[in-house]
């Protein structure tokens, strides 16, 4: 067990350690609540168009991340990073250099474990697409037909919130704008059938006669 200890603890794998109790930390915390951070580029209707905020969306989809989660692309890199720099901190260890190689090649491991990390997530994340049946995450204008629920007290030209959920089972809180006296108040449905850009908003209307199924309108 000390040897282990010392292996995490020692360079290159001691860069990851603490990121990695910090994700393990997390995902505890994540499994005994059931909260998960939405920074993690989950909100769909701003990914796929190059807006999120503090571009947490618009990175992963840059770099081929596009549809998974940050909070899970960030997860699988570290411990992916951390578990090739321990490898590599063992091997050079028992490899018995001398001082000045040994610190090279470990600095070569730490490199290699960044890689490792980074190229081994982008792998796992195209997995993650194929059994998600999509190949980029929901954008905005693919909320446009689809149901929605209220959830600020009222839905005016000025203001309004409201729940959508994608075809691909993720969900998002979007702003939505409606005509005076359209009624539509907090837990109300209602059908988004226009997107504004320039606003950042969506259009809704009551959803008299439609299918209490989320899903397309028509």
């Amino acid at each position: 067990m000390g040897g282990f200890v010392d292996a995490a603890l020692g360079f290159p794998a001691v860069v990851f350690s603490f990121a990695l109790l910090v994700v393990v930390a997390y995902w505890l915390f994540a499994a005994l609540t059931g909260v998960v951070g939405d920074a993690a580029g989950t909100d769909g209707d701003m990914a796929a168009d190059g807006r999120g905020a503090g571009g947490f969306t618009v990175l992963p989809a840059a770099l081929g991340f596009g549809g998974v989660p940050v909070t899970v692309v960030l997860s699988l890199v570290v411990a992916v990073a951390w578990f090739t720099a321990l490898a590599a901190g063992v091997a050079v260890g028992a490899a018995g250099l001398p001082v000045w190689p040994a610190w090279a090649a470990r600095v070569a491991g730490l490199v290699l474990a960044l890689v490792a990390g980074w190229y081994v997530t982008w792998l796992l994340a195209r997995a993650l697409r194929r059994l998600g049946g999509t190949g980029r995450p929901a954008g905005r204008r693919d909320f446009v037909g689809r149901m929605c629920v209220v959830r600020t007290s009222a839905v005016t030209p000025a203001y309004g919130q409201a729940e959508v959920t994608a075809a691909d089972g993720s969900s998002a809180t979007v702003q939505v704008r409606g005509d005076d006296g359209n009624g539509l108040t907090a837990g109300c449905r209602a059908l988004i059938f226009d997107y504004d850009a320039e606003g950042e908003f969506f259009r809704v209307g009551p959803a008299d006669g439609v299918p209490d199924a989320p899903g397309s309108f028509g």
